[in-house]
């Protein structure tokens, strides 16, 4: 049996994990490391044609991923557990290919997405944990719960969120629909703040937090969320937090439904 015996769909779904430390994010980059240029380069060796993935989120360098999905044509009878145990045995554990399907043709991991989830993870201890360093956002100065879920419920609904975007191209949109913007404590001083929308901008979801924890140190009132939506100013709202404590956890098709992963 070869990697490409029997007849499928036209389109490969990979649904990918990995952990952006030392990458300069997810798109490929001239002269840079990046997710999708070591993705690509492996997915080549195995399949002998070039490669062209669409993927669901590109995600900014330092940034993690849990449920990132990439996809691209399929060739001929691909065998899909074959696929991913080759990729896997060049890629892990940096990068796993948690899951290889087979789709239709027409599907595309960046169209046909409905919503992104993703999950930004804070040490609020006096002391920070070695073991979170590379995930996790710490801040010694005690943090309000519930300050930080009266400022997070004002992004729900749609709104311009200028004022939390990296500048791009002229003529980009910056209207995005948020569906959840929420805190939970996961306890021993760990706090997780998510997110799920149509859609992101650049370092929107980072901005967001950065924002957020002003509110929950009482530098800001919770009430300005919306007074700073408004300003559609970037200088309006609060610093950028560091990309290491964000995760891609989830992407929504038509037949994935929010997890409580």
């Amino acid at each position: 049996m070869t990697l490409f015996d029997g007849d499928g769909p036209s389109v490969v779904r990979l649904l990918v994990a990995y952990d952006g430390t030392d990458f300069h994010g997810f798109a490929a980059q001239p002269g840079q490391r990046t997710v999708e240029g070591v993705l690509v380069r492996a997915l080549e060796r195995v399949l002998r044609h070039p490669v062209e993935p669409s993927v669901a989120g590109r995600t900014d360098a330092g940034v993690h991923a849990w449920g990132q999905v990439v996809s691209f044509p399929a060739p001929p009878g691909l065998d899909p557990d074959r696929l991913a145990r080759s990729l896997n045995g060049s890629l892990a554990p940096e990068v796993v290919v948690r899951d290889v399907r087979l789709e239709p043709a027409g599907f595309d991991a960046r169209r046909s997405a409905r919503w992104r989830r993703y999950r930004y993870r804070i040490v609020n201890r006096p002391v920070p944990d070695p073991f979170l360093a590379r995930y996790a956002w710490w801040v010694p100065d005690p943090l309000d719960l519930a300050r930080l879920r009266l400022a997070a419920d004002p992004f729900v609904g749609e709104h311009d969120f200028t004022s939390f975007c990296r500048a791009g191209p002229p003529g980009t949109g910056t209207v995005r629909r948020v569906f959840t913007s929420t805190w939970s404590d996961a306890g021993d001083g760990v706090l997780h703040y998510e997110i799920r929308a149509s859609s992101f901008c650049t370092q929107m979801v980072r901005s967001i937090v950065g924002t957020l924890v002003e509110a929950g140190r009482g530098r800001r009132r919770p009430g300005e969320m919306l007074a700073i939506l408004r300003a559609r100013d970037r200088q309006a709202a609060g610093p950028v937090a560091p990309p290491h404590g964000l995760v891609l956890l989830e992407v929504g098709y038509g037949d994935v439904t929010p997890s409580e992963a």
